[in-house]
């Protein structure tokens, strides 16, 4: 069994078709499916049904590819191992973050580790805190960053708090809300947009309205900040957004609350984060060092 092979059963199981694994792998489709046909005969199984009009996993296939990717991602790692061990990191990076992340400059942050770091692959995945946590305890996602309500804190990771802020409200230009302060209950009798039911940005809302003993109401549930933004601009309901994230909408005019919901970001890690892994939360400890106030 070679590794190839396993990239190859990987690739045509994430395409569904012979022909794209191929061209995804750079190699024609008869060595590709002659190299699937070989691994096949060595497991005394097939991995895969082929029809006219489709590919898909067997029952065998089914548990043999979690296994494929455990393999392969080992492999990463250890040519990751030893090249950190010779001064040189490279591998994969993968990070995810929240759309409203202010505790770090995220593109800034990427751009300065792709400078020094030009030989890892590096992703970028936009959810939200709880599919994020999730998705570095699986293993799909390296760093993240989240914003969750204070006195939570991601379970199942390594995790460190970056720091917090309120939220305020925010309405259309020409909104009939024009003060700029206010209370949660001067604001309940307004319809809100906010994110889905559950979420950890709409957890921060609810329970500072609930903790204030007033009730609102939410007829737009959205699941981007952009979105909600959008819906704000057409005058459909009052927004909820991190104060340093709404100031990047002048045209919105901003409403800060007395009693305002807070949130706390947090950036987060697998138990034994790799060399890429470990070289990218270095750095943002460092840039975070360095604008800190004295």
């Amino acid at each position: 069994m070679e590794l190839q092979q396993l990239r190859y059963v990987i690739a045509v199981a994430e395409t569904s078709n012979f022909t794209r694994a191929a061209e995804r792998c750079r190699v024609v489709q008869s060595a590709l499916s002659h190299q699937i046909a070989g691994l096949e005969r060595e497991l005394g199984a097939r991995l895969f049904e082929r029809t006219s009009r489709r590919v898909r996993l067997t029952p065998a296939g089914e548990a043999f590819l979690p296994a494929a990717r455990e393999c392969l991602e080992a492999a990463d790692r250890a040519r990751a191992e030893v090249a950190a061990a010779s001064g040189e990191i490279r591998g994969r990076l993968a990070v995810g973050a929240i759309p409203t992340v202010t505790a770090v400059n995220l593109p800034v942050a990427l751009r300065d580790y792709r400078r020094r770091h030009p030989r890892v692959q590096i992703t970028l995945t936009s959810a939200g805190s709880g599919e994020l946590i999730e998705r570095v305890r699986q293993g799909g996602v390296d760093v993240a960053f989240l914003g969750l309500p204070p006195r939570a804190e991601p379970k199942g990771v390594q995790s460190r708090r970056l720091g917090g802020g309120e939220l305020v409200a925010v309405v259309a230009p020409d909104h009939h809300r024009t003060e700029s302060e206010a209370d949660l209950r001067g604001l309940a009798d307004e319809p809100f947009i906010d994110f889905r039911a559950g979420a950890a940005g709409r957890a921060q809302s609810d329970e500072a309205f609930a903790a204030a003993g007033v009730r609102r109401e939410v007829p737009f549930e959205v699941s981007s900040a952009d979105f909600l933004v959008d819906l704000v601009r057409q005058g459909l309901g009052v927004g909820m957004l991190p104060a340093a994230y709404a100031l990047r909408f002048p045209d919105l005019h901003i409403i800060r609350l007395r009693g305002a919901p807070t949130r706390m970001e947090h950036v987060i890690w697998d138990n034994r984060p790799s060399p890429a892994a470990t070289a990218f939360l270095d750095l943002i400890r460092a840039d975070r060092a360095e604008t800190s106030p004295a």
